[in-house]
């Protein structure tokens, strides 16, 4: 998977933004204000996921590509290598995972103007 197929993927998810908080290069895609994948433009080979403490460690343990979250809380997020061993298909549910971790936990009012 390359940058622009990682961007239409998350952005083909319902609500989901894309931005800029913290500078030029970090993308960052939200759903109801809150990231749940970020990646920076220069270094665009991997991604950063959040992810259960449980399925996170597991991952690690499956694939050389995915390693703990880099610059964030390494027990709920993982950073993905995009062109290491992790298969397409399982990025898509690490991305999915990540997206409904957090939609989850927005609040109920959130959540019920945003039905998925």
């Amino acid at each position: 998977m390359n940058i622009e197929d990682l961007r239409t993927y998350c952005l083909a998810l319902p609500y989901v933004e894309e931005r800029f908080p913290f500078d030029d290069t970090t993308l960052v895609f939200c759903i109801g204000g809150h990231m749940f994948a970020l990646v920076d433009l220069e270094r665009a080979d991997r991604v950063n996921l959040k992810c259960k403490p449980d399925v996170a460690v597991e991952l690690r343990e499956r694939y050389e590509g995915v390693v703990p979250g880099w610059h964030m809380n390494k027990k709920h997020w993982n950073t993905v290598y995009l062109q290491a061993d992790v298969p397409t298909t399982v990025l898509h549910e690490m991305i999915d995972n990540s997206y409904h971790l957090v939609y989850g936990g927005l609040p109920k009012r959130d959540r019920e103007s945003m039905p998925l």
